[in-house]
C-alpha cells in the first residue's frame, strides 16, 4: 500500500516486522497511514473531489468511466436523416412521432406533395425520403423520377396503401429503392428505412410477388402508333365514326384497331382499355 492509503494498511515501518502498525514520525499511534491534513477514514480522494468519487477528472460527473470529453462513452453512427412525404397530416404526425423518438433517426422535414418534397430535399439533403404515391399536385412517381436525376444519392422508400401493378411498377422504374404498404408493422418499417439508407432494396411480400409475376409473364405486345391514335380519340370521347373521320379511315378499321387494343391490354371494352392505358402510362391526361 502506498503512503496515504486507507487506515488499516499493514505497511511495515523501517526495520519493523511485517504487520506492525508503525506510526510515522509525528503521527499518533493508531493512525492508519492517512496523509497529513486528511481526516482518518478518508478513502484517498484528491483535493476538492467529493468522497466516494471513483477517480473522475475535474469537471467530469461522478460515475463517468473515464472516456474523453464529449465522447459520451463512444459516439455511435450518425442518425438517418429522414424526409416524410404524405398529403395526410395525421399520417405525417404518426410517422414523425415514430421516428423522432428514436435516436437513430432525424426527421429533417415533412412535405404534402412531390413539389414540396423536391424543395425540401434540395435544402436539407435527407438520406431517405419516405414517399406516398397518390397526392394532389405532383404525385409520388413524378417526384421519385426527378429526385433520381437531381439527387441520385437520396434513397426513396415508397409507403402507400396501393399495391397494384399500376402503382408498383412505375414507382420502381422511376427509381424507388423500396416499396412498403402502410399496414407494415413498426419494426418492419424502421428496419426498412435503415436498409434503404444503406442502399438496400426493400419490398413488402405482396409487392415482391407482383414484381416476380411481372418478370415471369410474357412481354405484352406494344400498341402500334395507329392503335394509340385510335385509343387517344376514344379516351377523349370520340365515337368510332368520329375517330374514323379524324383519322381518314373507315369505321370498320377503327373497330379492328380497337379489337387489337383490347387483346394487347387484356380487356374487353372501351372503358377498360382507356383505364388500362392510363394505368400503364400509355396515355397522358390532358392538362386543364
Amino acid at each position: 500500500m502506498i503512503p496515504g492509503g486507507p487506515a488499516g494498511d499493514r505497511q511495515a515501518g523501517p526495520g519493523g516486522p511485517a504487520g506492525d502498525r508503525q506510526a510515522g514520525p509525528g503521527r499518533p499511534a493508531g493512525d492508519g497511514g492517512t496523509s497529513p491534513g486528511r481526516p482518518a477514514g478518508d478513502g484517498g480522494t484528491g483535493s476538492g473531489r467529493p468522497a466516494g468519487d471513483s477517480g473522475t477528472g475535474s469537471g467530469r460527473p461522478a460515475g463517468d468511466s473515464g472516456t474523453g470529453a464529449g465522447s459520451g462513452g463512444g459516439a455511435g453512427p450518425d442518425p438517418v436523416r429522414l424526409l416524410i412525404v404524405d398529403d395526410h397530416p395525421v399520417v405525417r404526425d404518426g410517422l414523425r412521432g415514430m421516428f423522432a423518438g428514436d435516436p437513430g433517426f432525424e426527421v429533417v422535414g415533412e412535405a404534402r406533395d412531390g413539389a414540396e418534397a423536391l424543395a425540401l430535399a434540395a435544402t436539407y439533403h435527407p438520406d431517405v425520403v419516405l414517399m406516398d404515391l397518390r397526392m394532389p399536385g405532383m404525385d409520388g412517381v413524378t417526384a421519385i423520377g426527378r429526385l433520381a436525376r437531381s439527387a441520385p444519392t437520396v434513397r426513396v422508400l415508397v409507403l402507400t396503401t396501393y399495391d397494384t401493378d399500376a402503382d408498383v411498377l412505375p414507382a420502381i422504374e422511376a427509381g424507388a429503392t423500396g416499396y412498403l404498404l402502410k399496414d407494415a408493422p413498426r419494426d418492419e418499417l424502421v428496419r426498412a428505412v435503415r436498409a434503404a439508407a444503406r442502399g438496400e432494396s426493400v419490398l413488402s411480400p405482396t409487392v415482391a410477388g407482383r414484381l416476380m409475376g411481372h418478370l415471369r409473364a410474357p412481354a405484352a405486345e406494344p400498341l402500334s402508333q395507329r392503335e394509340l391514335e385510335v385509343l387517344t380519340l376514344v379516351a377523349r370521347g370520340s365515337s368510332n365514326r368520329e375517330a374514323a373521320a379524324r383519322l381518314f379511315i373507315s369505321e370498320a378499321t377503327v373497330k379492328t384497331h380497337l379489337l387489337h387494343v383490347y387483346a394487347k391490354l387484356g380487356v374487353n371494352d372501351r372503358a377498360a382499355a382507356v383505364a388500362a392505358a392510363y394505368d400503364r402510362r400509355l396515355l397522358t391526361p390532358r392538362p386543364w
